[in-house]
């Protein structure tokens, strides 16, 4: 208890911008050696063929909806846990960690046993074309098995996270990420066991991740995982439904886009050259992925710092954190952007430099989205405050605004008039249209939160 305490303090009396980096520096370590780990993964299995690598492309949405569960049960019962720290109601929050931890370990379990026996199905499900199904369906047959560890390893990095302990997050990420990039080359060249082999490499790291993030809950700062505190009710499912419902959304209008963007990609791409566009497109995706995966670490520093001092009454704080992560992270998706329409071309070859059709595809996708890449910060950050201060309509709406709201309309919409043009240029119409929707929701919290300072005792 004294541990938690020191916490609050910390929590509560840091300056903003010093506590925002301090905690962001973590989340973006394991936010972008995650990302990296991506991009190694579908580096290593590019260079095999195209088709090997249009097969991670289309198991990609499978791995989001990984992510929807795992970030659901974590921002839900995460955000409870770190209001509740700020109340400085600690017991509440050892059941609210209990919940959120063993429920994704009981669905992904479902999830494993119902798709396995069918992954020819889930994969033609998924946007396959005929040639890669079996490619799609060896990367996919681990990722599955080790499912209800992915899911509630998230959980777990989610929830030390937004207790302001993403140290120990970063540990189990980073960690189970160097193992990744380590086990790929040697399972998929050594051992030639090819798309399997980073399946293979990827369900181990992910294994060995769970465990470091759950020693990591051990720690004396950190709300414990105890067997005894899973207490499942409707009370604690209605406060992590609230809490992590935007992210729920958000993940699965995200696996919603990914198979839909496979179906464009495939349909609207040169005669014969189907393969090609899909692959360039999750090329395009593993790529833009790594660069948004800082501004995610940056936004994931301040959402403890909003949760803690929103739940204490400390309105002023909980706006400067919001108006402090917004300058930072515009700042470097602007460089960021800059960096990746300049350098499109080597960008893009570093995958698959052996099929020119790719990389004209691939270069021009990536061009478009660097030209509106820096608008998305607005709708990230307003989307994480409403999150953490249980704003469940605002922020649901704001998470859903990016892909499901905008890009799938502009998929299916854009491509009639533009053909592949269309395809590729529509994640960046959807970013615009995103950042507009965000103006007036980021506009009328600061004023709530000046007026809710103005108020506080």
């Amino acid at each position: 208890m004294a541990d938690l305490e020191d916490k609050y303090r910390e929590m509560t009396e840091t300056p903003v911008p010093r506590l925002v980096v301090r905690l962001a520096i973590p989340s973006m370590i394991s936010m972008v050696v995650t990302a990296f780990y991506n991009v190694v993964d579908t580096a290593f299995i590019g260079h095999l063929s195209t088709e090997a690598t249009a097969g991670i492309g289309i198991s990609f949405a499978y791995m989001v909806f990984i992510q929807a569960i795992g970030f659901f049960f974590g921002h839900g019962s995460g955000n409870y846990i770190s209001r509740s720290l700020g109340a400085r109601q600690f017991s509440q929050a050892g059941t609210m960690a209990a919940v959120g931890f063993f429920s994704p370990i009981i669905l992904g379990t479902i999830a494993a046993l119902i798709c396995l026996p069918l992954l020819p199905q889930l994969a033609t499900l998924l946007g396959a074309p005929a040639n890669v199904v079996p490619y799609a369906c060896n990367y996919l047959r681990y990722i599955l098995i080790a499912s209800p560890f992915m899911m509630s390893a998230l959980t777990l990095n989610n929830q030390l996270r937004l207790q302001g302990n993403a140290r120990f997050g970063m540990i189990g990420i980073v960690s189970g990420a160097i193992l990744n990039i380590a086990l790929d080359p040697l399972f998929i060249y050594v051992f030639k066991l090819g798309v399997s082999g980073a399946s293979l490499a990827t369900a181990i790291s992910q294994l060995f991740a769970w465990f470091l993030l759950l020693r990591g809950t051990m720690k004396g700062e950190s709300v414990h995982i105890r067997l005894s505190n899973f207490k499942p009710s409707w009370a604690a499912y209605r406060e992590i439904l609230a809490g992590g419902l935007p992210s729920l959304f958000r993940q699965v209008f995200n696996c919603t886009s990914v198979i839909m963007l496979n179906y464009a990609a495939a349909h609207f791409a040169p005669v014969g050259q189907e393969d090609s566009s899909v692959a360039a497109f999750a090329v395009v995706s593993r790529t833009t992925m790594f660069a948004y995966s800082l501004i995610l670490g940056f936004t994931q520093g301040f959402q403890p710092v909003c949760g803690f001092n929103y739940g204490a009454r400390l309105y002023a704080r909980v706006k400067q954190s919001y108006l402090f992560t917004l300058i930072v992270t515009t700042s470097m998706l602007t460089v960021l952007s800059l960096l990746g329409y300049l350098f499109a071309p080597q960008i893009v070859a570093i995958f698959r430099s052996e099929d020119p059709v790719l990389l004209d595809i691939g270069i021009q996708a990536l061009r478009w989205q660097c030209v509106v890449f820096p608008l998305c910060t607005l709708a990230t950050a307003t989307n994480m405050l409403f999150q953490n201060i249980r704003l469940t309509f605002p922020a649901t709406l704001l998470a859903i605004g990016r892909q499901g709201l905008f890009f799938i309309p502009a998929l299916i919409i854009l491509p009639h008039y533009l053909g592949l043009q269309g395809v590729e240029m529509s994640q960046a119409v959807a970013d615009l249209c995103t950042c507009l929707l965000a103006i007036p929701f980021a506009i009328w919290i600061t004023r709530k939160l000046s007026k809710q300072e103005s108020l506080a005792p």
